[in-house]
């Protein structure tokens, strides 16, 4: 990616009318032809089926065991109604958000996903990139397969997500480097005690690293844009790709090699506070959908918590983070951030998490997916198109600035009595 072209300041993007009628970052009609057919978000993940070798496809789009808490997800969501309200002036509307001292052109941003790297040529810069030109956060995940340095380098909005076990020498040794790479925000997952069971993931052919073996090469073989566009040329240019920054590198594709995770099951409060001694920046705590542990994390001096069933793929059942946002903004009060993922494909899924109690939503899959379908492209492309249905849906609801909307713009469809916490 070229680098050079990433505006050095923070100016919000502003939307602007194009052809079709609409208000977007990019002219629709404008678009080449082969993203003219994506309309919405799902229409991404929808065709990279046929673009990803069908172990990576299953990795990125599948859940845990019965895929339970992946379906509560989004099924939440249609148990809300708006109520808007008309007849008001919502000519000067505006997305821009703030989150920790800055302002962004919108309210969401990109999610951690370890299999960045392997559905894209160089995925994570990709991201951060695209993130930085739109004026919108990504968090890179601590299981991406490029160096937290050259992520940070491609995109100055770029957070990271650690995966840390209860060691303090590593904790300490990722925080140093995090800072030396200009990182100003970390946050911790705290969902993955243990490996999930990720069945599908043995249905698939998928293993970490992936095993050399003619199923997977018949599944590449037929996926020649994954072959040519992503796999030989990362080979070509980069060599083997590496998990770089969570302990030990281990190669992408191999026969015997393992991840050495450390004992993540170990992790505790008392490696909370090791982190606020030796990081200065704005820490969270990722994974969260208990509202105690959030009056804890405020005591620890956190500057915000990710709420989050890690996109369905930990703990099979566990409760979708929408169900529990209005209790957990509760317990975080006024200082702490609330940031929300898990389930997003619609600007009305935003609006509703904001309404609820967020600052803040991350979305992932959908963007990856448009990562492997057409690169840089299909993601300017695929934030266009979310840009474009929050400004709709802000001015059919009536509200200008995304922190006007709140409980008082929703009503339950099919019980959601989480509304009343």
């Amino acid at each position: 990616m070229d680098t050079t072209a990433i505006p050095k300041s923070l100016a919000p993007v502003e939307l602007k009318p194009d052809s079709t009628g609409g208000l977007s970052i990019i002219d629709k009609r404008a678009l080449p032809g082969h993203l003219q057919q994506y309309l919405a978000l799902q229409d991404f993940i929808d065709k990279a089926r046929k673009i990803l070798p069908r172990p990576i496809y299953g990795y990125v789009t599948g859940g845990v065991e019965d895929n339970a808490s992946l379906r509560g997800n989004r099924n939440v969501f249609d148990e809300i109604g708006f109520v808007p309200k008309p007849l008001i002036d919502t000519t000067a509307r505006s997305m821009q958000t703030t989150l920790f001292g800055k302002t962004y052109s919108a309210p969401f941003g990109f999610a951690p996903m370890g299999g960045t790297s392997t559905a894209c040529y160089r995925g994570d810069t990709v991201l951060s990139g695209v993130a930085a030109k739109v004026n919108i956060p990504m968090m890179m995940s601590g299981a991406s397969l490029m160096r937290m340095e050259d992520v940070k380098a491609a995109g100055r909005t770029a957070m990271f997500q650690a995966y840390l076990p209860g060691d303090e020498e590593r904790i300490t040794k990722t925080f140093e480097r995090c800072e030396k790479a200009g990182f100003d925000t970390i946050a911790v997952t705290v969902d993955v005690q243990v490996p999930a069971n990720r069945e599908n993931n043995v249905r698939n052919g998928y293993s970490t690293p992936l095993r050399p073996s003619l199923r997977l090469a018949w599944d590449v073989i037929n996926r020649p844009k994954w072959l040519f566009g992503m796999f030989l040329k990362t080979l070509m240019t980069d060599g083997m790709p590496h998990v770089e920054n969570m302990g030990p590198r281990v190669p992408m594709l191999s026969a015997g090699s393992s991840r050495d995770y450390g004992r993540r099951d170990r992790l505790s409060w008392k490696h909370v506070e090791l982190m606020r001694r030796i990081w200065k920046g704005n820490l969270l705590i990722k994974g969260v959908v208990d509202k105690d542990t959030v009056r804890i994390a405020r005591e620890h001096g956190l500057d915000g918590v990710m709420v989050s069933n890690h996109g369905g793929r930990q703990l099979d059942g566990t409760v979708s983070p929408l169900r529990v946002l209005p209790g957990i903004r509760e317990a975080a009060g006024k200082d702490m951030a609330v940031i929300m993922d898990s389930g997003f494909r619609r600007g009305t899924d935003v609006l509703k998490a904001l309404a609820l109690g967020a600052d803040f939503c991350f979305i992932g899959r959908p963007f990856l997916c448009a990562a492997a379908c057409a690169g840089e492209a299909g993601v300017t492309h695929a934030v266009s198109l979310l840009l474009d249905e929050i400004d709709r849906d802000m001015a059919q609801l009536g509200i200008n600035y995304p922190k006007e909307i709140t409980k008082d713009y929703l009503m339950p469809m099919t019980g959601a009595d989480f509304l009343n916490q």
